[in-house]
Parts: C-alpha cells; structure tokens; sequence
C-alpha cells in the first residue's frame, strides 16, 4: 500500500534528525526573563525532540529584523521562528523586513493562521501579518507576538508540520 504524498514525505522527514530551530521576539518593551513566548517556544521544541540553536530579542525595527534573518540564515538553523511585529500599527515592521526577503511564500500559513485566530479573537484576526515563507533554504514563520497567537500558531500548524518543512527546502 502506498502513501499519501505528504504522509510519505513526512515519514521521510521524521527520518532526518532532530530539527534545528532559532527563536526570534520582536518587541520593544520584552527583556530576556520577560519572553514568555521564547520560553513556551523552547520548551514545546525541545519536548518535541528537535533542538534551538539560537535566540534573539530585538526591537521592532525593519534593520535589525532584516540583519539578524541575515546572520541567523548562515547559521544552523533550518527553521527561524519570529514572533511580535506583525500588526498594522505604525511600529509594527517585522511582515515589512521579511516579506522583501523571502524567496517563496506559503500564503497558506497566513490563510490557516487568520482563518483559526478568528475562532478565538473574531473579526480582529484580519489585523495580523502573519507570514511564512522560505529564504536561503531556511524556513521563515512569523506570528503575532501574544502568548496565544504563538500557542496557536505552534499547536495548530507549526509542530505538526516542522519536520516536513526542513526537509522540504533540502530535498
């Protein structure tokens, strides 16, 4: 019996090794013992068996969201998780950075994002710039910066799918 296409790429893909995984908070008012979302972050990833290889807390400007993605894409890290940054408001500059970088989209991460934020906050959903694509053959997720924005986002499609999409962009 033969495999669906994405079960089979997903059973390949558990077969790489544990994923490697950088953490980046946009936010201009968090510290290091203040990110409540690196720390769910880091911990459902290494619950998950994959490993993070890098974290940053940087302030909500388009330059230094464009140079750590830089820095951290010549890194380890096969995934680069950004958080904070994707509203409308005029400070809100991480979706601005990333969107001029990234190679390919996957709208869908938007799409899904939007469509299961709006169960839990309504017609407000529409105000996020959740993004994902890939650049340099790394995979580039952002999300809004509230702690149940990240829960969501990482229940629902992140952890699920995170093996598939390192294994994806090498294959």
């Amino acid at each position: 019996m033969t495999l669906p296409s994405s079960a089979s790429h997903k059973a390949a893909a558990a077969q790489q090794g544990p994923v490697a995984v950088a953490i980046v908070t946009v936010s201009d008012s968090r510290t290091p013992e203040t990110d409540e979302n690196a720390a769910y972050l880091r911990e459902q990833i290494e619950a998950a068996g994959q490993r993070v290889t890098d974290y940053r807390l940087i302030k909500d400007d388009t330059e230094q969201v464009s140079a750590v993605l830089d820095e951290l894409v010549t890194g380890q890290a096969q995934i680069i998780l950004f958080n904070g940054g994707t509203g409308i408001s005029p400070r809100d500059r991480t979706f601005d950075a990333l969107s001029r970088k990234l190679e390919k989209t996957l709208p869908g991460f938007g799409e899904l994002f939007r469509m299961l934020s709006y169960e839990q906050v309504g017609s407000a959903a529409m105000l996020s710039r959740a993004t994902a694509g890939v650049y340099r053959n790394r995979v580039i997720i952002s999300t809004p910066g509230s702690p149940d924005a990240i829960r969501l986002a990482w229940e629902k499609l992140i952890a699920p799918e995170l093996q598939h999409l390192a294994w994806e962009v090498i294959r």
